[in-house]
Parts: structure tokens; sequence; C-alpha cells
């Protein structure tokens, strides 16, 4: 490779829950992405429940780094992205306590029963804007206060960890802090009456910085390496899916999107919070968004479904590809019954497809057998059900917001797959409109710039402004993300 031309390179790092990726950013007269590593993610179960491997997270992304720094001739910045709710808690030497837990452990269902005795779920919904679910931050820091540990711990979350393990200091970017549940709605600083009631340690948490905020430089062995002596680290927005909507070249209010990966996240942007008894009753979130905007969404499960059962599958022998169950699928009529994919069984790993027949049997559906014929019509089924409830909730998001939606953008490893892409556009009636795979890596790579360049709102942060014209710039040079 020349390195010649890589002059100022930045690395953008998205930690996704089932792979990983590290990037590389050459800022020349064509701007240019290259995914350098990629390395799979997957949690681990254990005698002491589901966790994710964080020696091999940073590992990965450590292995990355140094695979830009031999492809580059100096790295600016860099910054990490990643999944929410997940958090890592350290000892007070700085170290973990721990692997942390996997949100979908199902150690919170007791958690959560003891925090509605202590606090009302329409109340926690009107401090915070975030929708109740199991998986939240909240409840994952009750069962750890349930389990014993030291409830004064600090705690960081996965992308911030990262960071802080690189040289960053301690902190919890804004669009991630908000998916804790533990954020007042419309400001930036914790809710001090959700920490008291619940008895969690207010001390524990760490400062709330906007995206965009410069948080430390490289330090350790990494700096050592001549790429990385002045490399600054940038928090972009921390929440994958608050990089990914920030990259979305659309105006205007006529629009929606999906960021669709392991979950689906559907929904649209809003200039302030929406918290409703429509929106309360509907479990809407309100994640906070590049720019002080609000990306008001809601969790549907995504291709979770199909990696559970294509892993299932392969444990019987029948190992198929996406791409060719895709072609399958195509062939296939629609099928008589749908599922619930947002049931709460389907939100647990294991057992997918007894689960999926299961609903199928009691909606009076014959059940699928695990053979040649019964892996693609329930990967159909799967594709149908999907698309239908992304009507259903892009539904409920014009009747709350009052928008008048037109257009929808899929972006995410599923902005791939036309075939669902199809089907959602059939069932939403809105033209479908998919975007790059990689929008979050753009997102990520957009804040930087933002913030290298300086522009900041109201003195503190990005402005979503200047983050969607150098999104739109990367993307329209980077068509195809390659590696």
């Amino acid at each position: 490779m020349d390195r010649s031309t890589n002059q100022q390179a930045l690395v953008a790092v998205d930690l996704g829950a089932q792979s990983c990726r590290v990037s590389l950013c050459r800022r020349d007269a064509t701007p240019e992405i290259q995914v350098i590593h990629r390395f799979p993610n997957a949690p681990v179960a254990t005698a002491k429940g589901l966790r994710w491997d964080i020696r091999r997270i940073l590992d990965g992304v450590i292995t990355g780094l140094r695979m830009c720094a031999d492809a580059a001739q100096s790295i600016a910045s860099i910054g990490i992205d990643g999944w929410g709710v997940d958090y890592v808690r350290l000892n007070r030497e700085g170290n973990p306590i721990a692997d942390p837990y996997c949100h979908r452990d199902e150690r919170t269902t007791q958690a959560m029963k003891e925090v509605f005795q202590h606090i009302s779920p329409e109340r926690l919904y009107a401090l915070t804007g975030i929708q109740i679910l199991g998986l939240n931050t909240v409840f994952q820091l009750c069962a750890d206060q349930q389990a014993g540990i030291d409830a004064g711990a600090r705690w960081l979350n996965l992308p911030e960890y990262v960071c802080h393990v690189l040289g960053g200091r301690a902190v919890s970017e804004y669009t991630n802090a908000t998916h804790t549940q533990l954020v007042t709605l419309g400001k930036r600083e914790w809710c001090d009456e959700i920490f008291e009631t619940t008895g969690l340690a207010r001390s524990a948490a760490p400062e709330i910085v906007a995206p965009g905020t410069l948080v430390g430089r490289v330090r350790g062995e990494l700096s050592q390496i001549p790429q990385f002596s002045d490399t600054k680290l940038i928090v972009p927005a921390c929440h994958d899916t608050a990089s990914a909507i920030a990259a979305i070249p659309a105006s205007g209010n006529d629009w929606a999107f999906i960021s669709s990966g392991t979950w689906s996240l559907v929904g649209t942007v809003l200039a302030s919070p929406i918290v409703g008894e429509s929106a309360r009753e509907l479990n809407f979130t309100n994640l906070g968004g590049v720019g002080g905007t609000t990306c008001f969404l809601k969790n549907v499960n995504g291709m979770w479904l199909l990696r559970q059962c294509m892993d299932e599958w392969e444990l019987h022998g029948c190992t198929w590809k996406l791409e060719e169950l895709i072609r399958r699928c195509e062939q296939l009529s629609a099928p008589r019954m749908l599922i619930d994919v947002d049931e709460a069984s389907l939100m647990h790993p294991g057992h997918m497809v007894a689960k999926i027949n299961a609903q199928l049997k009691a909606a009076g559906a014959p059940q699928l057998a695990v053979n040649d014929e019964g892996i693609p019509a329930m990967a159909n089924v799967i594709f149908h059900s999907l698309a239908k409830r992304y009507a259903d909730v892009l539904a409920s998001v014009a009747r709350i917001t009052g928008r008048q939606l037109r257009r929808l953008f899929v972006v995410g490893g599923g902005s791939k797959n036309l075939f669902l892409n199809r089907l959602t556009a059939s069932c939403t009636g809105l033209e479908v409109i998919p975007g790059s795979s990689e929008c979050t890596t753009i997102g990520n790579f957009a804040i930087q710039i933002a913030a290298l360049e300086g522009h900041k709102e109201n003195g503190e942060g990005v402005g979503a402004g200047p983050v969607a014209r150098h999104a739109e710039t990367l993307a329209s040079h980077c068509l195809s993300l390659s590696g």
C-alpha cells in the first residue's frame, strides 16, 4: 500500500454485537474509507451468566489500530462507537471487576420488579423519555446490586471503556448515556431522583459529555508508534445508532429510518423529545442525537432472530449462507402466518427455532422442520414478520409525531438485504432508500472531522449540520467501503 498519500488519517472503531471493525479514513483530495480489520464478536455463556469477552474485544481493537498504523503516515484521531446499555465495572485500580454482562442475560427480570417497587414505569418514562426494556443499564446496575457487587464501583459503557483504555478520560458520551435510562429528559445530566429511589450510587456514574468531545490522547504502548504519537481521542456519538442516523443525507420532515442490524431501530429525528401518553403506551424511546436532536424510535428485534436460527441449523448439520437463504425466500409465497418478532422469549438466546415454531403452532400454522424446505420457510416467516412489524411501528411514528412520511432510509448491515427492503416498501407504502451498510462508520468519521475543524454548537459538542455535510461528502466518495 502506498503510504505517501496517507496524510492525517482518522480511525473509527465500531463495536458490534456480532462483528467489530476498525476503519481508516484518508482525507486527501478524494476521501477514502477502508475497513482495515474485522473480527467476530459474540456473548459467551458462562456459569456466571452471559458475558462479553472484554479481553478479546480489546485485543481485536489493538490489532486493528496497529494495522492502521502500518497503512498511514499519521493518525489525527480515533473515535469509538458501539451498541448501547452494556458496561464495564471497574475496581479502584481502574481494571474490570469481571467480564461485562450481555444485555440479553436474563438476570434483569427480577431487577425490573425490584426497581418498580421503588419507582413506577410511568414515572421512569416521564423522567427519561426512554422505553422500558429489561436490557437498559438502570436494570442491569440494579441486578449488580442484587448480586452483591459494590454499588460504588465505577462503570463505563463499552465504547467509552475502550476509549479510556487507550488513554481517554472516563466519560459517558451523551447519546450513549441517554440509553441507560438514567439521564434527565432533554438535559445532559444524570437524574438524581432515579439514583436516589433505586439506591444506585451517583458517584459511580461518569461525567456526561457531548458528541465530538476531545477526551484525551493515545497513551501507553500504542503511543510509542510514531503514527499515534499525538493522536486525539474523540468521542463520536458513542451509541452506534446515533452515529448511523447522523450520517443519513436527508432533510425535511417526511422521512424515517431503520438502523438494521442485530436490532432494528425504527423511527425518525425530532428537534425535541415526545413523551405523551401514546409514546409511553407504545414504549417509544427518545435517544439523544447529535447537535441536540432526538432520535425518536422503537427497538424491534432484528437480524438476531435469523442469526440465532442459522446457528441452530448449523448444529444440525444444515449450513446456509444468508445470500442463499434470501434467494430461496424470493421464490416462496408470503407465509400464511406471521410471528410477533418482539415476543419476550425471542429476546433471549437459545432454542430460537423451537420458540418460533411455538408461535406458529399457537396460531394454527404447521411447525417448520430443520430441512431443505423448512429452513427457507422459517427465514421467510422472519423476513415477512419483520417487514410487518416495521410498518406497524412507522404508522405509530407518523401518528404520534403528526408527520406525513414518504421516505424510509435503511442503514446498517440490513440495508443490503434487498428482499427485506422490498417487503418493507410493500408493507409501509414508503420509498425505501438503502444507505451504506457502514453508515455508522461514516457518521463516526463525520463527527470526528467536525470536531477537528472546531464546528461547535453552543460552545459544546458538534452541530448536526456540519456532521451531515461531512457525512454526505464521505458517502458520495465512498459508496462501497473496501476491506
